[in-house]
C-alpha cells in the first residue's frame, strides 16, 4: 500500500490574480480632486502662465511670417527679430492712435464734467418733484466723494501699483518667450515626439498642425473682425453725430476680443456721453442700437465668413469659457478663454474616447456632425452672404 501524499509536496497551480475593479465613486472622487488641484495651481501660477500663454498665441501667429523670412534666406534668429519688430510696430501704432484720440478726449473732459453735473442736478430736481426726494447739493456730493476716496484711496493706489508692475513684467517676458518658442520650435516638437510611439507620431503631428491652424485662424480672423467692426461702428456713430466717433468705434472694436461682453462695455461709454451732451435718451438709445446692430452683423455674418468652420465653438461653451476664464484669471482669462477652448476641442477630437466631448464643444448646424469633411468647392463671398441671410448657410 502506497503512502498518502504529503499535501506540502503537491504541485501548486498558479492562478491569475483577481482583477481589482475600482468603484465609480472612487474614480470620480479622484477626478474631482485632480481637477480641483489643477484649478488651484492654475490660479496660483497666473503670473507665470499668462505671459507664457500669450507668448504661445503670438508665436503661432508669427510662425508663418518667420518661415517666410527664412525661405528668403534670412537666418532664424534674424527672422525672429524682424517678426518681433513687426509686432512691436503694430502695437506701437495702435497705442499711438489711441493716445492721439485720448488727448483730444481729455481736452473735452472739463466741459463733459460741467454738463454731467448739470444733468445730475436736473435728475435730482425731477426726482424731488415726482417722489419728494431731497436733492443733494454740490458741496455734499464733493464731500461724500472725497470721503470715499480717502477710505479706498490706499487700496486703489496699491492695486494700481501692483497692476502696473505686473503689466511691465509681462511686457518684458512676452517677447523673450516668443523668441525662445520660435527659436526652439523644432526642439520642442522632437521633445513631444519622445513621449509617443513611432506609429502614432503622424496622428500627433496632425493634431499639432490642427492646433496651429485653429490658433492662427482665430487670431488673424479676430484682427480682421476688429478692423471691419471699427469701420462699421465709426460709420454709425458719425451718422448720429457722436463726438469722438472714431475713438469710440476703435475702442469698442478692440474690446471685441472679449466675446459678447466687450461690445456691451464699448457701447456704454459713448451712450452715456451722448446722453450727457444732448440730454436726449433717444439719441443715447440710438447709439446703443448702432452697436447692437454691428454686433448682430459681426456674430451672424462677419465672423462666420472670416473664420469659417475652423474655430467652431458653440455659444454655450463660449459663454461658460468666458465665465470660467474671468473667475480664474480675470480679464486676461476672458481674452484667452476662446482660443484655449478651441485648442481643447482639437485635442479632444484627436482621440476616439474623448471625441464626444469635442463634439459637445463644437458648433453644429441643423444637427450635422462637426467632423464631417468640408466640401472642396466653397461658394463665393456674395453667395455665402446671401445664403447666410436666408438661413441656409
Amino acid at each position: 500500500m502506497l503512502p498518502r501524499p504529503n499535501p506540502i509536496n503537491l504541485p501548486h497551480h498558479s492562478t491569475p490574480p483577481a482583477e481589482v475593479r475600482q468603484s465609480p465613486v472612487i474614480h470620480y472622487t479622484f477626478l474631482l480632486v485632480g481637477l480641483s488641484l489643477l484649478v488651484f495651481v492654475l490660479h496660483k501660477l497666473d503670473d507665470v502662465l499668462l505671459p507664457l500663454l500669450f507668448s504661445a498665441l503670438f508665436a503661432l501667429l508669427l510662425l508663418p511670417v518667420c518661415r517666410w523670412f527664412e525661405r528668403r534666406g534670412l537666418g532664424r534668429v534674424w527672422a525672429i527679430i524682424l517678426c518681433l519688430l513687426l509686432l512691436v510696430g503694430l502695437f506701437a501704432g495702435i497705442i499711438y492712435g489711441f493716445g492721439s484720440q485720448l488727448g483730444q478726449f481729455k481736452n473735452e473732459l472739463p466741459k463733459l464734467q460741467d454738463k454731467l453735473l448739470q444733468f445730475f442736478h436736473d435728475g435730482q430736481e425731477w426726482a424731488a418733484s415726482h417722489f419728494g426726494i431731497d436733492p443733494m447739493s454740490e458741496e455734499e456730493l464733493k464731500d461724500s466723494t472725497i470721503k470715499s476716496l480717502k477710505k479706498s484711496g490706499s487700496t486703489y493706489l496699491g492695486t494700481t501699483l501692483n497692476t502696473t508692475t505686473a503689466v511691465i513684467s509681462n511686457l518684458i517676458q512676452v517677447p523673450i518667450y516668443i523668441f525662445c518658442l520660435l527659436l526652439y520650435r523644432d526642439h520642442l516638437r522632437q521633445f513631444m515626439f519622445r513621449f509617443v510611439s513611432p506609429d502614432k507620431r503622424t496622428s500627433v503631428l496632425h493634431t499639432v498642425d490642427s492646433i496651429q491652424t485653429v490658433v492662427q485662424a482665430y487670431i488673424s480672423g479676430l484682427l480682421k473682425v476688429i478692423v471691419i467692426v471699427a469701420v462699421l461702428n465709426a460709420i454709425g456713430l458719425l451718422a448720429l453725430g457722436v463726438k469722438f466717433a472714431v475713438f469710440f468705434a476703435i475702442f469698442a472694436s478692440v474690446l471685441a476680443v472679449i466675446p459678447y461682453i466687450g461690445i456691451m462695455i464699448g457701447a456704454l461709454v459713448p451712450a452715456i456721453i451722448t446722453l450727457v451732451e444732448t440730454g436726449s435718451p433717444l439719441r443715447a438709445a440710438a447709439v446703443v442700437g448702432v452697436f447692437m446692430f454691428v454686433q448682430f452683423l459681426e456674430g451672424n455674418f462677419i465672423t462666420p465668413m472670416i473664420t469659417g468652420s475652423q474655430v467652431s465653438i458653440n455659444p454655450m461653451a463660449a459663454i461658460m469659457a468666458l465665465v470660467l476664464g474671468a473667475e480664474l484669471w480675470g480679464t486676461p482669462g476672458m481674452i484667452l478663454s476662446i482660443p484655449l477652448v478651441a485648442v481643447l476641442k482639437v485635442v479632444l477630437d484627436a482621440s476616439k474616447t474623448t471625441e464626444p466631448w469635442g463634439f459637445l464643444l463644437g458648433d453644429t448646424a441643423e444637427g450635422e456632425d462637426s467632423t464631417k469633411k468640408p466640401e472642396t468647392r466653397h461658394p463665393g463671398f456674395m453667395r455665402r452672404l446671401w445664403l447666410r441671410a436666408l438661413g441656409k448657410a
